[in-house]
């Protein structure tokens, strides 16, 4: 087994592939190689830089890691739903093709056999075929959904370079065998998916807070200390009456 390589991972998979008859998914096959292959190109990828797998009702494909990832986005966010719409505009009910597409990164091995070895490429097969990204996709009237691993999002996405913006993409975590995994789904999320809140509030629960302690005799308690005798307030950083510091049993300051 050659030493693993660090690649951009592009995840490509046909929705409801296996309800169509044969000639039905021999069509599909050469419609998914082709818009992969002009999509790739769109993004200045060409096939000296790129490896690909055959699974049947998908494609996977290891880019090279210098290859632009932004480039790569773009061409996925435009390129991949036009294609699909024209395609799709031409094609019977049976013969429509919709895709659930993933973006991730991290080191992969290629064996003597051509197998591909790695679980950075396990997690991204994981993210393919999380129930929020095929929730995702049964939703929308387009047929286009695509979900990308939380390291390609924080090292990319979240700078909202030109034709990648980030606000367009909201964060999930995917249940799989190997653990919870974070990602982040372009688009709305789905129903069933609800998007954990962005803002956290500014007071916390009453459980959470601590308790205030009773007030000491003559003052108030302020952080653990005392406001002693006839306060006015704080002016110019100067107290005025009596302050005594924690229970008072060490003395009184003025």
């Amino acid at each position: 087994m050659n030493d693993p390589v660090n690649s951009t991972i592009l995840l490509l998979d046909i929705e409801k592939y296996s309800e169509r008859d044969d000639v039905e998914q021999a069509y599909l096959r050469r419609m998914l190689y082709d818009l992969t292959d002009r999509v790739l190109l769109a993004a200045g990828i060409d096939e000296t830089r790129r490896r690909r797998a055959d699974r049947g009702d998908s494609v996977m494909e290891l880019i090279d890691a210098n290859c632009s990832v932004i480039a790569l986005l773009r061409a996925l966010l435009t390129e991949v739903p036009a294609r699909l719409r024209s395609q799709n505009r031409r094609a019977s009910a049976t013969a429509r093709m919709r895709l659930r597409g993933v973006v991730a990164s991290g080191y992969v091995a290629v064996d003597p056999l051509d197998g591909w070895v790695g679980s950075d490429l396990n997690h991204a097969c994981r993210l393919l075929d999380a129930d929020a990204l095929r929730s995702a996709l049964r939703a929308r009237p387009d047929d286009f959904a695509l979900c990308v691993s939380d390291a390609v999002y924080q090292g990319v996405v979240r700078h909202s370079h030109t034709g990648v913006p980030a606000e367009e993409f909201r964060s999930v975590t995917v249940d799989s065998k190997n653990g919870p995994l974070d990602a982040w789904l372009h688009g709305p999320l789905p129903k069933e998916c609800p998007q954990a809140p962005d803002v956290v509030p500014d007071v916390a629960p009453a459980a959470l807070r601590s308790p205030v302690p009773a007030p000491g005799p003559g003052g108030a308690p302020v952080n653990g200390g005392v406001f002693g005798g006839t306060n006015h307030g704080i002016g110019g950083g100067v107290f005025h009456g009596e302050v005594r510091l924690g229970d008072g049993g060490r003395g009184d300051r003025r």
